[in-house]
């Protein structure tokens, strides 16, 4: 994903990369479906999401599944942080320290 959209890994908590004009980006992906059947969902957490939309950075969206002892990628894209469907916060992100939402992959890709 780094490469293909020429990003710069940054390894900082609320971000993943910078893109080459320094907007963050934060690279989130999932797989398309579990084993029990259920569609996959990204996880985005809330104070570095609110971090994200603040600095006009963006994600990179990835869905892929398992493919003999690797990962084959069905789907990626880029989307404005700003630009997110409405997500609904709740809690379970305690280890972060903050709130988290999941985005359908079919919602973002």
């Amino acid at each position: 994903m780094a490469e293909h959209y020429d990003v710069d890994l940054a390894r900082a908590s609320w971000k993943d990369a910078d893109a080459p004009d320094g907007t963050p980006v934060e690279i989130k992906a999932a797989m398309h479906e579990h084993a029990d059947g259920q569609p996959g969902t990204f996880k985005i957490y809330r104070e570095y999401h609110e971090k994200l939309q603040q600095n006009g950075g963006v994600y990179l969206f990835a869905a892929y599944r398992i493919r003999g002892r690797g990962v084959q990628v069905l789907a990626h894209g880029r989307r404005r942080a700003a630009k997110l469907p409405t997500v609904r916060w709740h809690g379970g992100g305690d280890h972060r320290g903050t709130k988290q939402a999941k985005i359908k992959i079919r919602d973002v890709l």
